[in-house]
């Protein structure tokens, strides 16, 4: 991430938006801001960030609803997003990562770690996905499945499907490896690294969503109880 990354900071309350702001800058990043959730979607719409953090609670539309917007009216799934909200209930952070949320931060939070959340989601997003049955450009092509991480695309029986980055880093970590059978710890430390602390009931709900996006495809995706998934190359 040598070029400066810009973050958008959505949040109405403004001494912890300055606080955001503040460790985000310190680290090098530049900030835009939002207090609403309509001035939210303006941003994104006119400055293009690399990243979004999202807070629920906002005047007028909603954080979920921004979220929805993003995700599902302008097709928007490559823009990393971090819900950081002070509901915590687990229907709050379920809905959020199903509507396409890469993580859910809890209010109040630790600055070091949203910082750490940042990073580590920019990174995955930035980086080739892991190699495996494919070519020298990082190319992953297994049975039906083909997914190509420069262009963050990726094709079941050639429908396109719309992944969310995380969706994509999760995808393209068991694709690459057939067979093999992940624990969730792994998927985490192999998608974003070990500092990154997301939750193994948040790659619970991803699996889910991959496979409702994959129809047919998504029996590729083998549960093993007691352990975690693995990808098979026929369904």
């Amino acid at each position: 991430m040598s070029e400066e990354k810009t973050i958008l900071v959505v949040e109405d309350e403004p001494d912890i938006q300055e606080l955001i702001c503040y460790h985000l800058q310190k680290e090098g990043f530049a900030t835009l801001k939002a207090a609403s959730g309509r001035e939210a979607l303006g941003v994104i719409e006119r400055d293009h960030p690399d990243l979004v953090l999202l807070d629920l609670m906002l005047p007028g539309v909603s954080g979920m609803d921004v979220l929805k917007t993003v995700r599902f009216s302008w097709g928007k799934t490559e823009l990393p997003i971090i819900i950081v909200s002070a509901r915590t209930d687990e229907t709050d952070v379920i809905t959020g990562l199903e509507l396409g949320a890469d993580n859910y931060l809890p209010k109040p939070f630790s600055p070091k770690v949203l910082v750490a959340n940042v990073k580590a989601l920019l990174r995955r997003a930035t980086s080739p996905s892991p190699g495996g049955t494919g070519d020298a450009d990082h190319h992953i092509a297994v049975g039906e499945l083909t997914m190509d991480p420069d262009r963050h695309e990726a094709f079941w029986k050639d429908q396109e499907m719309n992944l969310t980055a995380s969706e994509f880093s999760l995808l393209a970590l068991l694709a690459a490896s057939p067979g093999r059978v992940y624990t969730r710890n792994q998927i985490i430390t192999g998608m974003r690294g070990s500092d990154y602390p997301v939750t193994e009931r948040s790659i619970d709900v991803q699996i889910a969503s991959l496979r409702r996006k994959m129809g047919e495809g998504g029996n590729a995706i083998k549960t093993v109880w007691g352990i975690g998934y693995s990808y098979q190359d026929k369904p």
